[in-house]
Order: C-alpha cells, then structure tokens, then sequence
C-alpha cells in the first residue's frame, strides 16, 4: 500500500491520509488502535505532522506515532492512567525520532496529537498545529478542543490579528513545539474532555483545517455521517480539502461517541500511515 493515501477502518473509529497535490511525499503519519478493557473499548489515535523544514521529516512522523502509540496502547490494556500515559506517549515519541538521527544535527520533528477515549471521557495530548475537535450532531455546538503552538496563535491570542489574518500570514504555521529536535519543546498539553452527549472527535493535521479551521464548518461537513460511518465521512474531509486546493499532506480520524457497535469492518491495532 502506498504511503502517499492509505486508509484505515477498525469500525469503532477510521483514518484517512494523503499526500495532498503539491507535496512529493506524504509526511504526515497515523496510529489506531482498539483496546478492549473492562469497562468497554478504548479507542487509541495519534496523528502527526512531519516537520518539512527538519530532516526525514516522514521518519520522524512515522517514528513518533509508533512509539506513542505502543504506549497508549499499554496503559489502555492494563488500565492505568491515561492522562499520564500520554505525557509518556510524547517522551517515547521524542526518542524515537531522536534515535532517527546519525548525528545530532540530523534530528527530524513532527507535531503530535493524541487521543484516548473510554466511555466517559476523552483524554486528548498535542504538541503543535495538529487539532482535535468535537463535532456535534448541531454544528453549532461543535468546538475545537485545542490550542495550536504556533506563530499565528500567538499573534492571535495577543491580538495582534485576527485568525483569519494570522492564518494568512508568511508565519501562520510556524510551531514553536513539536516532538524531535531539541526534545525541550516538546512539554504536551494534555486535557481530559468530557462529551456532552453524542457525537464525534475529529483529529486532523493542517491539511485539512487550513480550509475550514471553524468546528460549526466542520461539523456541517462531516455530521450526522461520521457517528455510522467514520471511514466515509473521513473520505469525505479528505475529499473536502483536495478540493480547496491540497497544498499540504492531509490526515483525518474520526472517532465517534461514545465507543459502541462497529460500524465497519472489525476492530484491533491497525498498521502506520
């Protein structure tokens, strides 16, 4: 299977990347899995984004998404504390894109988001631009669930410009922390969310946000179809940004809520993007 648009559907959940139409190589990387526990399935997913302007910035994604997610995965099967377990998600990550390296100047970086969600609540962990959202079945109940580490947040926040200037700006997705070079950096933020009721976590490299980066928009694509059907309404995102343009490798994962019957195929550990 290509590396440049791969699929992936374990039922519970689905991701979908792609290469975009602008970038020779696909960059971005994703790791699902589905973990029975005693309480229900845990649903474990990271995304992340090569950094382009580091080296082997498709090693480093692909790196960082293994590692974390073998211990995601861990902490899910023996039932330990998943907001902990993803902080040490992100120092796996770290050294697995550091062991990369032949020397020191040669360190790759990626952005890295996480999440694991059990019949509760979902535990959510990122370092840079990649997103997650809540998409709700009343777009306008949608939210986005993270804040970027980058230049134009922060120009943003300090109201320097407005989001959609900074968006457009020469520096609107410059990260100031990522996973991989320089590993001080890479301190995550980690964030428990609890639903509101039905509906469904979006995880998503800039590739697809940076064409609707508003979770009401969002949410008008993908819902109501993405609560029965994650694999075609991911499609659908992809589709969505290829459209607008591709300029940059795209990576969508939908993960409705609460876990429940698969929707597709089956569930388990399904292989890297």
């Amino acid at each position: 299977m290509s590396h440049d648009h791969q699929e992936l559907d374990l039922g519970l959940m689905a991701g979908v990347t792609d290469r975009g139409l602008r970038h020779r190589q696909n960059e971005d990387a994703m790791e699902l899995a589905v973990v029975p526990g005693a309480g229900g399935p845990v649903l474990v997913a990271v995304v992340c984004d090569g950094v382009s302007t580091s080296a082997r910035p498709q090693d480093a994604s692909l790196a960082a998404a293994e590692a974390a997610a073998r211990v995601l995965r861990s902490a899910a099967e023996a039932g330990t504390d998943l907001s902990e377990a993803s902080t040490d998600a992100v120092k796996s990550a770290v050294e697995a894109v550091s062991g990369l390296a032949d020397s020191p100047g040669e360190v790759g970086s990626a952005t890295f988001i996480s999440a694991a969600a059990t019949a509760d609540v979902v535990t959510l962990c990122w370092v840079g631009d990649s997103r997650a959202y809540w998409l709700a079945a009343v777009p306008a109940d949608a939210q986005r669930l993270t804040r970027d580490d980058s230049l134009a947040e922060e120009m943003v926040s300090l109201g320097l410009l407005p989001e959609e200037e900074a968006l457009e700006s020469p520096q609107a997705h410059v990260v100031t922390r990522w996973v991989g070079a320089d590993p001080a950096e890479a301190k995550p933020h980690v964030t428990r969310f609890e639903p509101p009721g039905e509906g469904v976590v979006l995880l998503c490299s800039d590739g697809l946000w940076n064409y609707q980066p508003e979770a009401a928009g969002l949410a008008g694509l993908a819902m109501p179809a993405a609560q029965a059907d994650p694999l075609g309404s991911a499609q659908a995102l992809v589709k969505f940004a290829l459209d607008a343009g591709g300029r940059d490798n795209i990576t969508v994962v939908l993960i409705p809520f609460p876990p429940g019957t698969p929707a597709g195929p089956g569930t388990g550990a399904g292989p890297s993007a």
